[in-house]
């Protein structure tokens, strides 16, 4: 057989007290894992990802590195926690991001100085905010939080 054969009725009581708790930290009872979570897993992918990059490119019969092409296969939480922690976006920005639609390819395009963007398209889509409207920035300098 297959499917889910969780109860509807505790998975919208579930659900329902996720969107009260907020989706990053909310863990399914019984063993599910919280978006915090899978973040500290993905925070180790990603220590990985760039160790094997590195030991890569001190190979001597390693291509340039602006011709190489990475394939991370995933789900689409996976994906928005890994976005989340590669451009270090806020619990606030990814509360309000969606995944990507099943099967779909989102692309991270290196720009001119050697730094990966994500695609203004898959950006978009996603719901999350540009570099330059990250939250992190517009606190940096936002001094009226030290008054409260």
């Amino acid at each position: 057989q297959f499917g889910n054969f969780q109860s509807n009725h505790t998975m919208q009581d579930n659900k329902a007290s996720r969107t009260n708790f907020g989706r990053f930290f909310y863990r399914f009872p019984e063993g599910g894992e919280s978006g915090f979570d899978v973040y500290n897993r993905v925070s180790g992918f990603i220590g990985t990802l760039k160790r094997d990059s590195a030991e890569y490119y001190n190979d001597d019969e390693a291509q340039e590195e602006d011709s190489t092409t990475i394939c991370i296969v995933t789900h689409g939480l996976s994906l928005r926690l890994f976005l989340m922690r590669w451009f270090q976006y806020s619990v606030h920005e990814f509360e309000r991001s969606y995944n990507p639609k099943n099967a779909a390819v989102v692309v991270l395009e290196r720009d001119p100085g050697g730094w990966f963007e994500l695609s203004p398209v898959d950006r978009i889509a996603m719901g999350f905010p540009s570099y330059q409207e990250q939250e992190r920035f517009r606190l940096m300098h936002d001094y009226s939080l030290l008054d409260k």
